[in-house]
């Protein structure tokens, strides 16, 4: 498989701007699509709000499910579309919940207005908490 941090990431930015047309933000208006790269195939999500907000999902979070109910298990690279003034990072829960998955993964961020920034998701999650923190 080719580098997703160079070439992957169009793809991945494409299906996530496609998927924030469907994000449900009727209480904040901050719609945010998400897709992932992860055992070579591509899953994406979007934020579905809720008005008891902490039930809210995060668009990464769903796409991670969607990951994981299609058996995928090696996430490789995540891509984040909002209309944010700057590129938006995954939220801590999603920080965490990805690690699980690819604590080497890139994560690209971008805005609908072109703007974009990259990060590895040990850059955005140093020192996590993981399955070898687990005493068993």
């Amino acid at each position: 498989m080719s580098d997703p941090a160079v070439d992957g990431v169009e793809p991945l930015l494409s299906a996530a701007r496609l998927a924030i047309e469907r994000a449900y933000a009727p209480y904040s208006g901050f719609r945010v699509g998400a897709a992932l790269l992860a055992d070579g195939r591509l899953v994406t999500g979007v934020n579905v709000e809720n008005a008891s907000y902490p039930l809210s999902m995060c668009a990464e979070r769903v796409a991670l499910g969607a990951m994981v109910d299609a058996g995928l298990r090696r996430l490789e690279a995540v891509a984040i579309v909002t209309a944010a003034a700057r590129p938006t990072p995954p939220c801590g829960a999603c920080r965490q919940a990805l690690w699980e998955f690819g604590e080497q993964a890139i994560v690209v961020s971008e805005t609908t207005a072109g703007l974009r920034r990259t990060w590895t998701l040990a850059e955005l999650l140093p020192d996590a908490f993981g399955p070898g923190d687990l005493d068993r």
